[in-house]
């Protein structure tokens, strides 16, 4: 069963542990750069430490984008020992579904990578697309509930 939970004293160091695949990278940031935005953008960024059972197996930022006015998937990352087990689709489902809950979101952004394809079919799994915006290597996509 996969949960988000908030990230805590207790929890803080598992997740600071998470590693993406050498090939990821590239395509996000580290736990710890998002958690030090997170510290900066208080009142609109919500991290969650990704739960499987007892085991945090990921996590996942959201977020809000008050310049645009806009809801965002802002990080996610499954670690790489736990990565193909859909851990991360349901992650990602439950966090859409808290932002639809808690803030009322009608639509959802986030960036990724052009060259991430196992990333963007991922999104598209649940209803994301790409919206046709790209600025340098990241391409927009769109979640409307």
């Amino acid at each position: 069963m996969v949960t988000l939970q908030k990230i805590t004293r207790e929890n803080l160091e598992e997740i600071l542990a998470l590693r993406v695949t050498k090939g990821q990278e590239r395509f996000v940031s580290t736990v710890a750069e998002a958690l030090a935005q997170a510290y900066v953008y208080v009142d609109t960024a919500f991290p969650f430490a990704v739960y499987a059972g007892d085991t945090i197996v990921g996590f996942l930022m959201l977020g809000y984008y008050a310049e645009r006015k806009q809801y965002t998937l802002w990080k996610f990352l499954v670690d790489e020992h736990y990565q193909g087990k859909g851990y991360g689709k349901e992650a990602l489902l439950q966090g859409l579904d808290y932002l639809r809950k808690h803030f009322g979101a009608q639509e959802v952004y986030t960036g990724v990578f052009h060259t991430n394809e196992v990333a963007k079919a991922l999104y598209r799994s649940v209803g994301f697309c790409e919206t046709g915006i790209v600025e340098g290597t990241m391409e927009e996509m769109r979640l409307c509930f």
